[in-house]
């Protein structure tokens, strides 16, 4: 079962994502607060994918991100959103976010979001089936497919769905620029609605998760004027 927790304190627009991911198949839990949230996920879990309002009751949507990240690697996080300042949707992506949608969104913008992260956590948590017991070594860095995980020497690196999707595209075109759209067609698929900067905010992200000083990065560079490659020749 594909299982949603919608963390919302609008009765209406909770009700609104309830119904129409419902029709689609999901399995929908609702909570009105960041407080609910955490007890929901804590004793009716798990979950595939949470959709956070940022605005709640007191602990924020931020804060709860945080806290359902450090939780799980494998949770989809869509972050739901009325602002329209740049800061509050890197901010989220920061935090562990996979995606954001800012309000209003239609129904249909809304399942393309939700089944596009749902296929990658299918990926991740092993719900698509079996995959390739192939690893690619690169460096230090060893990428194993089958388990989705990601070795720097003897540390294990904890990567989202989404993190593991760029990382394993890299891995697979080392020392080859890839573009920011063609980073975004073959991770977030042709039916992403939002923009090319959710690539940028998580290149910095895995930035800090792999390079010794990310300010500096040596593995994943950024060729100017294209986008970004790894680099093998450091």
């Amino acid at each position: 079962m594909k299982r949603i927790l919608i963390v919302e304190d609008e009765a209406a627009i909770r009700g609104f994502e309830a119904i129409n991911l419902g029709r689609a198949g999901y399995q929908t839990v609702e909570a009105g607060s960041a407080e609910e949230a955490v007890e929901i996920f804590e004793n009716d879990g798990p979950f595939d994918i949470a959709l956070l309002d940022i605005s709640l009751p007191g602990m924020d949507g931020f804060d709860l991100c945080k806290h359902l990240r450090g939780k799980s690697s494998a949770l989809g996080i869509i972050m739901l959103t009325a602002r329209t300042q740049e800061m509050d949707k890197i901010s989220g992506l920061m935090l562990g976010a996979d995606d954001y949608i800012t309000k209003p969104f239609s129904p249909s913008e809304l399942l393309a979001r939700v089944d596009s992260l749902y296929r990658r956590v299918e990926l991740q948590t092993g719900k698509a089936g079996p995959q390739s017991s192939d690893e690619i070594k690169l460096g230090d860095f060893v990428l194993n497919i089958r388990r989705r995980t990601l070795q720097k020497g003897d540390k294990n690196i904890e990567l989202t769905q989404v993190e593991f999707q760029i990382i394993e595209y890299f891995f697979t075109n080392p020392d080859t620029a890839l573009s920011r759209s063609d980073i975004l067609l073959k991770v977030w698929g042709e039916a992403y609605y939002g923009e090319e900067k959710i690539v940028d905010v998580n290149i910095r992200r895995l930035r800090m998760k792999i390079e010794d000083n990310p300010s500096t990065p040596q593995n994943l560079v950024t060729v100017w004027g294209m986008g970004y490659k790894w680099n093998t020749a450091n």
